[in-house]
């Protein structure tokens, strides 16, 4: 039965109905008995419900009072636990941290890192991304559906259109691979953009060090400002000739060409001036 509750766009709601897509990202999430899953944005459970078939029991962070009311009707009892706020202002580290006697709780999963599924709103998709990410020693992997044009940057490679600043801030942090892409049609209502699902996984060890996270954040912020400028000019006043030199990273090169190590090296070798600490 299609339910009578309409998308509603402060939320940022478009919800999926292709049967099709749905299987095909259970698939690609491959949950199993064991691990903890937590779903973000389950509006009227489309993902919830084939997820629930492989597990017993599921966390879901929901925002909309409606969407929460439609789950209990759909949902078995004892077989979620719904965390009802917005995901922004979400502890996810909490999770881990819940009390092994409360209701529907499988002792077997306590401790264990979250994997995190979800159709994430648009609107909200990058500042969420990297709050995940400042929580990610407790994050298994991440399935996400975001705008085709997001993973695209997200998984791009130097030296093509689509790599830039988020691609090189993720870098340091987790591995991102796009699985597939889903058109406008899967969703009610359907957005103007594809969709993509993508695959994120924290890495073990970190790929390279981040000595400090705001200059390597104010180098890759100015090196991708005017991306045709060099990165002498790009960097001029942050990052000295020496300091290129030293980092073995060529001045004349654009910043669409460096590797996120390569950005890494030249912040690491940032001299603070007078006139950075004024």
């Amino acid at each position: 039965m299609r339910s009578q509750i309409r998308p509603r766009k402060r939320f940022g709601q478009h919800f999926l109905h292709d049967q099709r897509v749905i299987t095909r990202i259970v698939d690609a999430i491959a949950p199993t008995s064991e691990q903890r899953i937590v779903e973000i944005g389950p509006g009227l459970g489309a993902l919830t419900l084939p997820l629930l078939t492989r597990i017993a029991t599921l966390d879901v962070i929901e925002i909309d009072r409606d969407a929460i009311r439609e789950l209990r009707t759909r949902v078995p009892d004892g077989a979620l636990r719904i965390h009802e706020g917005d995901v922004l202002n979400f502890d996810i580290g909490s999770l881990r941290q819940q009390d092994e006697q409360s209701a529907g709780q499988n002792a077997q999963q306590m401790g264990r890192r979250l994997r995190l599924v979800g159709n994430l709103p648009y609107n909200i998709s990058t500042p969420l991304l990297f709050k995940l990410i400042a929580q990610r020693e407790h994050i298994e992997d991440m399935h996400f559906m975001l705008q085709k044009e997001v993973v695209d940057r997200m998984a791009a490679q130097p030296d093509t259109a689509e790599y830039g600043r988020l691609t090189v801030m993720l870098a340091p942090w987790v591995a991102v691979e796009s699985l597939f892409d889903i058109g406008p049609g899967a969703f009610r209502p359907p957005p103007r953009v594809v969709s993509s699902v993508a695959r994120l996984k924290p890495h073990a060890q970190p790929p390279f060090a981040i000595h400090d996270l705001d200059v390597f954040s104010r180098v890759v912020a100015a090196a991708f400002a005017q991306r045709r400028k060099t990165m002498r000019n790009a960097l001029r006043g942050l990052i000295s000739e020496d300091a290129f030199a030293r980092a073995g990273v060529d001045p004349g090169a654009r910043g669409e060409t460096l590797s996120p190590a390569e950005f890494a090296r030249l912040a690491g070798e940032h001299d603070p001036t007078p006139a950075d600490n004024s």
